[in-house]
């Protein structure tokens, strides 16, 4: 592909991203792969640079564009050479009319850019969410460990005890230290929210949002494959995922259980490994969120929110959390994380918690990353080169 055409391969995908931010559709990595998947002709070269043109020019946009086109102008406005290329030869885009106008430049959403300044994220703060994430791993002590661990790259050394950094883009998938469940890939910040729950062996615990079970098996290691840990989550797609990665982590001790909405507490209480007096050692409660923490990956995910759906994660945060209160025996413990810098998923629904449950108290975390925030702490990446966090630990009275 001569260079025009990237540049219009880029704003057939824009045009397909920002329909599917406006109607909740397909993720931008989907859409990528989807459309080269039907244009084989495209080499890894031109993969690379479409990709690479389709994501600058996303975070180059503050408000949702109007389409693809004026997407790609707003880029042209930081990288002029982009214009020279809209001159309609070789597949390119057509030249640009005149009076016709970019998209707006931006933070996000104006609303949001408002929403997120009240939770004390702007200038530097914000700018970093929309950096480029690095790629962290995990080494998986079950079978590994970091200090003789052997990678065909050698990475950075983080604070996390197992935590491993390589630049974006490192073929780590490739590796067999990852084929054979020697290494995981996980955010920095993410290891220390698995940390900050503090499982140990033998102890009975629960992954109440388990997704694919990255949080699950960083607690089967802890926990050195010793005690009962239970990962339930409602999405069958996203918790079929655990088992096989399980396999490969050699993460035994683990059992899974898809809930169904609203049901929870009643098929969770059945578990066999429940105590007598109905509760477990510890809770890790990674909710549901906006996901603002996480926009260095995916960036798309600004154009996404609105009030309403705020509202509703909201919701099922504060659910979330009475549930978990619940299930855990008298001196038990909860840790509840969202990957969120707004407050009212945050701070705020620690905060309504705490108001409606006298007897427990929120300790204070011991990670060599992040600050206080109200009774939690967060992480970000200006601040602390993880994607952002909120993370507090709450235990139940006695």
């Amino acid at each position: 592909m001569v260079p025009g055409a990237r540049v219009q391969a880029a704003i057939e995908l824009l045009d397909a991203i920002i329909e599917a931010a406006r109607s909740n559709g397909a993720p931008a990595d989907r859409l990528i792969a989807d459309y080269f998947r039907a244009r084989r002709y495209a080499g890894s070269k031109d993969r690379r640079a479409v990709r690479e043109l389709v994501y600058s020019a996303i975070r180059a946009c503050g408000p949702v564009p109007q389409n693809g086109r004026a997407a790609m102008l707003r880029l042209a406005q930081i990288d002029p050479a982009i214009l020279s290329l809209f001159d309609g030869a070789g597949h390119g885009p057509a030249p640009v009319e005149p009076g016709e106008a970019a998209a707006k430049d931006g933070f996000a959403p104006e609303w949001l850019t408002e929403r997120l300044g009240k939770s004390d994220i702007w200038g530097e703060e914000a700018e970093a969410l929309l950096g480029r994430a690095p790629l962290d791993l995990r080494v998986n002590t079950l079978k590994a460990d970091r200090a003789k661990l052997e990678l065909p790259l050698e990475g950075e050394h983080l604070a996390a005890p197992q935590g491993l950094r390589f630049e974006a883009g490192t073929p780590v998938e490739q590796w067999d230290a990852y084929r054979t469940g020697l290494v995981e890939i996980q955010d920095h910040g993410s290891q220390w929210a698995c940390h900050a729950l503090n499982a140990k062996p033998g102890e009975s615990v629960i992954d109440l949002c388990a997704g694919a079970g990255g949080k699950t098996l960083a607690l089967a290691a802890a926990m050195q494959n010793e005690g009962k840990l239970l990962a339930t989550d409602t999405d069958r797609g996203r918790l079929s995922r655990l088992r096989p990665r399980a396999e490969g982590a050699g993460a035994g001790m683990i059992e899974s259980l898809l809930i169904n909405p609203g049901k929870e507490l009643e098929m969770i209480r059945s578990w066999p490994v429940m105590a007598p007096d109905g509760g477990v050692d510890a809770v890790l409660v990674d909710a549901p969120c906006s996901g603002t923490g996480t926009w260095r990956r995916n960036p798309e995910a600004r154009w996404r929110l609105d009030d309403r759906q705020l509202a509703r994660y909201a919701n099922i945060q504060s659910y979330l959390l009475e549930l978990a209160a619940k299930l855990v025996k008298p001196g038990g413990r909860i840790v509840y994380v969202t990957c969120s810098l707004l407050d009212e998923e945050g701070r705020g629904r620690v905060q309504s918690f705490m108001a409606t449950h006298p007897g427990w108290t929120a300790d204070e975390l011991d990670l060599p990353l992040g600050r206080i925030r109200s009774q939690g702490t967060r992480l970000t990446p200006f601040h602390d080169g993880t994607d952002g966090f909120f993370i507090a630990s709450l235990s139940s009275p006695c």
